[in-house]
């Protein structure tokens, strides 16, 4: 990221060279400094700007065929990244603009403070500026400074709603507590001093006649939208200030071989010559590049994937939510059929086979097929932002834009790691989930989590079924409690691992792999957990801890826990591990499905082996 210009530096400072000032990885433009996202650096905040301004010269290009083409562009970036002397890079914008001085306590726009160039500091006091605290949102991601004025004179209306009483605003703290009452608001025009108390209320700004402006200060030059959404109050650092969509997917055959990957930075030439129908121009191409590269290309390969792709863009689904149900589909039948190591080439990304040992031993905890994922690559693009509305409710969020142009590609990370996929038995799945009991704290999840959506949705009769069933909860818990037992057990950090769920009609099964690209990420430890012996007694301990929490009986006798009550037993002394982990954000969780409850341990999916 470009910083911003150097400030002055007070005297006795001590000298920093890492990270340098204004500096976020690559990784945390995908999931915590996107675009439209405010960023603090020291006592100064910005907003990331769009990707049209992005200088993306020398930003590597990651290509994922299956991903791009479900998101509708051609390639992904990597977010530039600029060094000490480079402008270019990811730019920032100056965002929100109202400051306050903590000398003389004026609290007005940044540029009336008539700060020196190149500084953000009071012009009288020579004190550094402090943002401010609160701004203002609406759910189609839309976001503007929080009307001081009209907060602070809404009770002394005979001014006008102008803004111009003549006063100077000013921003005080009491002292006397940590709440928003003790935030005071004051004008010099003399109306009474009132406080921040009430301000996150839904209603507090349409009470005051404040409507959305539509403004998207992230993205030069944008025209206002108009908007009829009614905005809210916002902490600058809140979550729900800006929650990233990002869409992601595993590299596989065939688009994943050596083969490919070689030719990745051609496809797009040898694509226009195939639905040209220049068949002798692709192996005339595929020869002169066999010239310049020690590797023979197949030229009956390439036609064959052409072709692939080709009969997949027929067969497209105008859903997008189809498509990418579709993408885990064709995960979970190569995870299946997996790709043994034997024959790859080294730029193979995808490398899948059996357990050396029998996996006979898995047979009585209804775990069938584990396979060791030894190499695995998955692509992180964010597609969009949301803000106000949670993830929870994605399928119904607007998705606010991250350019004004129509670009073709999207920003995008890769991580390269290792994993271990596991099913559970359908037919025995089928058996236990018929159950009455079990069934029922499954629609109870169910109901809560749909309850929570039509809360949180704009429209309440367009809210998508909630995914609890008792199959998909059980697959949930279970990747959950085999995470925390790595953790422990195999020297992992939680937050490196990571769960990716098949659970469906037609899927059961799980694949916890490597989350980050540090040294945690391919040194084989994860695939060392997933030999049917090891496991085994991973399972043997996982269980034998999901059995007792510090917080039962509270814990396990919950009728609904976490927000909006869609977990059961489930807290974070048990089961719960860092968001970044999950991919339901910690919900939809309930041990009880693992191993029953002290009332009634039949509803127990694993309780058979636990008696024995």
């Amino acid at each position: 990221m470009t910083p911003p210009p150097a400030r002055r530096r007070r005297t006795g400072a001590p000298e920093r060279s890492y990270p340098r000032r204004g500096s976020v990885r690559r990784a945390q433009m995908i999931t915590t400094y996107g675009v439209g996202s405010m960023v603090a650096v020291d006592n100064e905040s910005f907003i990331v700007a769009g990707t049209d301004s992005w200088n993306i010269s020398d930003a590597p290009t990651i290509h994922e065929h299956r991903l791009a083409r479900v998101l509708g562009v051609k390639s992904f970036r990597l977010p530039p990244a600029s060094d000490d002397t480079s402008k270019d890079g990811v730019h920032v914008r100056r965002f929100p603009l109202w400051h306050s001085c903590p000398a003389c306590q004026t609290l007005q726009h940044v540029r009336q403070f008539n700060s020196p160039p190149g500084k953000n500091e009071c012009g009288d006091c020579e004190e550094d500026l402090v943002p401010s605290r609160f701004v203002m949102a609406c759910a189609k991601g839309h976001i503007d400074d929080f009307p001081y004025w009209r907060w602070a004179h809404r009770k002394n209306r005979q001014e006008g709603e102008t803004g111009l009483c003549g006063g100077t605003m000013r921003l005080r703290t009491s002292g006397k507590t940590a709440s928003l009452r003790s935030i005071l608001i004051s004008c010099t025009c003399g109306v009474p001093e009132v406080s921040m108390e009430g301000a996150f209320s839904g209603t507090a700004l349409s009470d005051l006649k404040v409507f959305c402006s539509g403004k998207r200060p992230w993205l030069k030059d944008a025209p206002t939208d108009p908007c009829s959404e009614r905005p809210r109050t916002l902490q600058r650092g809140s979550s729900v200030a800006w929650q990233p969509i990002v869409r992601t997917a595993l590299s596989i055959p065939p688009w994943s071989d050596e083969h490919f990957t070689r030719l990745e930075e051609h496809m797009d030439d040898l694509r226009v010559m195939y639905e040209a129908g220049d068949e002798h121009g692709i192996r005339g191409f595929l020869k002169a590049l066999t010239l310049r590269k020690p590797y023979e290309f197949s030229a009956e390969r390439v036609m064959a994937l052409l072709e692939a792709e080709n009969q997949e863009d027929a067969d497209g689904d105008a859903s997008v939510d189809s498509a990418f149900v579709a993408l885990r589909k064709q995960e979970y039948e190569r995870l299946i059929a997996g790709q043994p190591e034997k024959g790859t080439g080294r730029e193979d990304r995808f490398v899948c086979e059996p357990p050396r040992s029998s996996p006979i031993v898995l047979g009585p905890y209804g775990v069938t097929g584990p396979m060791l994922v030894k190499r695995l690559r998955e692509v992180r693009a964010l597609k969009a932002f949301s803000r106000v509305d949670t993830p929870d409710t994605r399928e119904n969020v607007h998705e606010a834009a991250l350019s004004l142009k129509e670009l073709d590609w999207l920003p995008a990370m890769e991580v390269q790691g290792e994993g271990v996929f596991l099913r559970l038995d359908e037919g025995r799945l089928d058996d236990w989930a018929r159950s009455v009991a079990v069934a029922a704290r499954a629609d109870r999840m169910r109901t809560n989590h749909e309850r929570m959506m039509r809360e949180r949705a704009q429209d309440a009769d367009n809210v998508p079924d909630s995914p609890a069933s008792p199959r998909m909860v059980l697959l949930h818990t279970l990747a959950h409690s085999l995470i925390n037992e790595w953790s422990l057990d195999g020297g992992y950090p939680a937050a490196s691992l990571r769960e990716r769920l098949y659970a469906s009609d037609t899927m059961a099964g799980i694949l916890i792999c490597t989350a980050t690209s540090d040294s945690a990420g391919s040194l084989g430890g994860l695939v060392a957990q997933g030999e049917p012996d090891r496991l085994r007694k991973s399972l043997d301990s996982a269980l034998d801890r999901a059995r007792w929490c510090s917080a039962d009986p509270l814990c396990v006798e919950s009728e609904g826990s976490g927000v909006g009550g869609i977990n059961m037993a489930a807290c974070h002394a048990c089961v719960l591990l860092p968001e970044t982990s999950c991919e339901h954000s910690n919900g939809l969780l309930d041990r009880a499905l693992l191993v029953g409850t002290p009332e009634d341990p039949s509803i127990g999916f694993f309780n058979d082996v636990l008696r024995s």
